[in-house]
C-alpha cells in the first residue's frame, strides 16, 4: 500500500540544514511572532463577495470605493456597515440608480430640481413626499411631456405662448379651459369630421365629430371609450381610468386621479398604484426573500429581511427592482485527489461520489531538471466528465525530490519550458486548471518557488486556467525555514489546499492520530493568521489512518496505512476495543495481534469527517479536499452532499 510522502518527515529531517538558508523579515515572520493577519471582515458588492480584511476600518475604507456595498463580520455574518440607499426619487413612476440617496436631505436636494418628484423611504410604506401633475396642456391633437402642470394658473401662463390650446384636468379627465375664440370653435365644428369614439371591443367607425371638445364630451358618456383621430389612427383622449390599484398582482380598482388612487391604496396592505406599467406609488415592501423562484416573504427593512433569509438555505434578499442584496447560497466545494492517472480507476472512484465539484487525477510530473514533463493525461476522461458538472484540475508533482527541484528552480530556461509545456497541454485538454503538489523541497528555494508559482499562475491565467497549490499544515516554529512562503503564495494563486494530515506519519517516534481535530483547527487558524483569504483556502482531510505496532515494553515497532473503508473489517476481525480520545476527537482502537504486538490506531469515520467539515464551515473556508478517492466508503458521500 502506497501513501504519498508528506512534508512533515522532510522538515523534521532537514530543519537544521534549511535554517541556514531561510529568509527573514517576511510577513510570515510577523505572523509567527505577534501579528495576526486573519481576515475578520468581508466586503460585498450587492450579494457578491469582493474582498476580505483583517480590520474593520480597512474593510469599510475599501467598501466606500463602490456603490451598493456592505461589510460583514465573517465569523457570524453580522452586518456592520453599508452604503445602500435609504431613499429613492421617482418622477411619475420613473427612477434610476442615480436617483438613490443615503439621506433624506440628499433626496430632497435632488427632488428640488425635478418638476414632479416623489421621494420614497425604502424602509417604510408609502412615499415621504410627492408632487404630481394635475393639468395637461394640448395644442389640438398634440401634447408634450413637459406640458404637465401642478396648477391651472401655471398651465394658463404657459398657454399664452401658443394658439389652439386646451387644458385637461387630470383628476376628472375633462377639457376645462381653452384659448379658442367663439369664431375659432365654430370654424373647427364646420371642418371635415375626423374624430371617432371607440371602445375596447368596438373598432373605429366613421368620424362623427369635427371639434375635439365635442368628441371628448361624447366619449365621457361611454365608459372605457377613447377618442381617435381616424385620419392618423392616433388616440387623442382616453376615457379609461389610467391609474390602477393593484394588490398582490390583480387590479382591484382604477381611477383617473392619482390622488384618489393613492387614497384607496393606502387602505390596503401591499398595494401599488400603477400607470402604463410604472409604479407611481406603493406601500409594498422594497425587499423580498426568494428561494429559487419562490417568493417566501417581503420586508420593509434590510435587517428583518436578512434575519428571515438566514433561516432558509439558498435564499436571496432581493430589492423590488430585482437587485440582490444578500444571499446564503454559498456551498462548500468538494475536491478530491485520485492518486492515479488511470482513467478507468478515476472513473470508478468518481462513480462512488456524490456532490464532488473538482477532481484531480495525477497526470503530470517534473521528470528532469531541464523542465521536461511526464504527461499521463487522457483527453477521453475530459470528454467523459463534460456533462457531469465535475471540474478537472489535474495534479502536477515534483517527485518530492529536493535535489531535482532545486536544480530545476535555479534554471530560468527550465522553468519557462515547464510552464509553457504544461499550460499548452492544459489548454488543449480544456480542463479547469492545475493543482501543484511540490513537496520535499529545500528551504533555500523559498524565493525561487514563489517566483515559479507567480510565473506559472500568470501564464495559466492568460490561458483562462486556475492554479491551486497544496501546502503542508506546518508549524509556526519552523514554517519560515521551509520553501513555502504561505503569505506570498496566497496573494498569487486561486486556491490553497492545506494538507491537514500526517500529524503522525510513517517516521514518527510516537503513535498518534493522522490528524487530531485540535491540531487541524489550529492549523486552519495559523493559515488564516498568515493572511490567507478564507475564500482561497480548502481544508485537506484524510481518508486513511495509520496503524501502529507496539511491543511489550511500549516501544514502537513499525506502522502501516489503512484505508478508511477497511476499518470496520479490521475492528471486527480482531475484536478491537476502543476508548475516546477527546483531544484527537476520535476513537482510539487497540487489539492484541497474533504477531505478539499490540496494534493501535485512531479511527477515521463519517463522524470525524463530518467534524472536519464543521471546522471548514466554522472558519468559512472555500471547501474541503480529500486524500484520496478509493480509500473511503461510498456511503460517506451521502453525508458530504448533505453537509454542502
Amino acid at each position: 500500500m502506497i501513501i504519498r510522502k508528506k512534508w512533515t518527515f522532510v522538515v523534521v529531517a532537514a530543519v537544521a540544514y534549511q535554517a541556514i538558508f531561510a529568509p527573514i523579515g517576511t510577513p510570515e515572520a510577523d505572523a509567527a511572532g505577534s501579528s495576526d493577519y486573519t481576515t475578520k471582515y468581508r466586503v460585498y458588492h450587492n450579494d457578491a463577495a469582493l474582498k476580505e480584511f483583517a480590520s474593520e476600518s480597512s474593510a469599510i475604507a475599501y467598501a466606500k470605493r463602490f456603490t451598493y456595498t456592505h461589510v460583514e463580520k465573517i465569523a457570524n455574518r453580522e452586518w456592520i456597515w453599508d452604503n445602500l440607499p435609504r431613499y429613492k426619487v421617482y418622477e411619475n413612476g420613473v427612477t434610476s440608480g442615480g436617483r438613490e440617496f443615503r439621506t433624506l436631505y440628499e433626496a430632497k436636494q435632488f427632488a428640488g430640481k425635478v418638476r414632479f418628484a416623489q421621494i420614497r423611504d425604502l424602509e417604510k410604506p408609502g412615499f415621504v413626499q410627492s408632487a404630481y401633475p394635475n393639468y395637461q396642456m394640448y395644442q389640438g391633437d398634440k401634447t408634450l411631456a413637459n406640458w404637465s402642470f401642478a396648477t391651472l394658473a401655471e398651465a394658463k401662463k404657459a398657454a399664452k405662448a401658443y394658439s389652439n390650446i386646451h387644458i385637461i384636468e387630470l383628476a376628472t379627465n375633462q377639457w376645462i379651459w381653452d384659448n379658442l375664440s367663439a369664431a375659432q370653435e365654430d370654424t373647427q365644428r364646420k371642418a371635415e369630421p375626423k374624430y371617432g369614439i371607440i371602445t375596447e371591443n368596438t373598432p373605429a367607425s366613421a368620424p362623427e365629430y369635427s371639434f375635439l371638445l365635442d368628441a371628448i364630451r361624447a366619449s365621457a358618456k361611454v365608459p372605457g371609450s377613447s377618442v381617435v383621430n381616424t385620419a392618423t389612427g392616433q388616440i387623442i383622449h382616453n376615457n379609461k381610468p389610467s391609474f390602477n390599484v393593484i394588490q398582490s398582482g390583480p387590479v382591484v380598482a382604477s381611477y383617473h386621479s392619482i390622488q384618489s388612487a393613492i387614497a384607496y391604496a393606502k387602505t390596503l396592505s401591499g398595494a401599488s398604484v400603477v400607470k402604463n406599467g410604472l409604479t407611481w406609488w406603493t406601500n409594498s415592501p422594497y425587499l423580498a426573500v426568494y428561494q429559487g423562484d419562490k417568493k417566501l416573504n417581503a420586508f420593509h427593512t434590510r435587517k428583518s429581511a436578512v434575519a428571515f433569509a438566514a433561516s432558509y438555505t439558498g435564499s436571496v434578499v432581493m430589492t423590488s427592482d430585482f437587485r440582490p442584496l444578500w444571499n446564503n447560497m454559498k456551498k462548500l466545494q468538494l475536491l478530491a485527489w485520485n492518486g492515479t492517472s488511470r482513467t478507468s480507476a478515476v472513473l470508478e472512484q468518481i462513480s462512488q461520489t456524490q456532490g464532488l465539484d473538482v477532481d484531480s487525477p495525477t497526470w503530470f510530473e517534473l521528470s528532469s531538471a531541464d523542465g521536461t514533463i511526464t504527461d499521463s493525461s487522457d483527453p477521453a476522461l475530459v470528454e467523459e466528465l463534460k456533462t457531469s458538472g465535475i471540474k478537472l484540475t489535474p495534479l502536477v508533482s515534483n517527485q518530492f525530490d529536493a535535489a531535482l527541484t532545486s536544480a530545476f528552480l535555479s534554471d530560468p530556461a527550465a522553468m519557462n519550458k515547464f510552464i509553457t509545456t504544461l499550460v499548452r497541454r492544459l489548454s488543449e485538454l480544456r480542463v479547469e486548471g492545475v493543482n501543484v503538489d511540490f513537496e520535499g523541497m529545500a528551504g533555500k528555494d523559498r524565493a525561487l518557488y514563489t517566483e515559479f508559482i507567480r510565473n506559472l499562475t500568470g501564464a495559466a491565467h492568460k490561458a483562462g486556467l486556475t492554479v491551486s497549490i497544496d501546502l503542508p499544515r506546518g508549524d509556526v516554529k519552523w514554517d519560515l525555514k521551509t520553501a513555502y512562503d504561505t503569505a506570498a503564495l496566497a496573494q498569487i494563486v486561486d486556491m490553497i489546499m492545506i494538507m491537514a494530515y500526517d500529524q503522525h506519519w510513517k517516521g514518527s517516534d510516537e503513535a498518534g492520530s493522522v490528524a487530531e481535530l485540535t491540531w487541524v483547527e489550529d492549523g486552519v487558524k495559523q493559515f488564516l493568521a498568515y493572511g490567507v483569504p478564507r475564500s482561497k483556502l480548502m481544508l485537506g482531510i484524510p481518508f486513511y489512518v495509520r496503524e501502529w505496532r507496539v511491543d511489550a515494553s511500549g516501544n514502537l515497532v513499525d506502522n502501516k496505512a489503512i484505508y478508511m473503508s477497511d476499518l470496520p473489517r479490521v475492528i471486527a476481525e480482531n475484536g478491537a476495543t476502543r476508548t475516546y480520545d477527546a483531544i484527537a476527537g476520535q476513537w482510539k482502537y487497540m487489539y492484541a495481534g497474533s504477531d505478539g504486538y499490540t496494534h493501535v490506531f485512531w479511527a477515521e469515520t463519517a463522524d470525524t469527517v463530518k467534524a472536519r467539515v464543521a471546522i471548514a464551515k466554522k472558519y468559512d473556508l472555500a471547501g474541503i479536499a480529500a486524500w484520496r478517492l478509493g480509500y473511503e466508503q461510498a456511503e460517506l458521500w451521502t453525508m458530504l452532499l448533505q453537509q454542502k
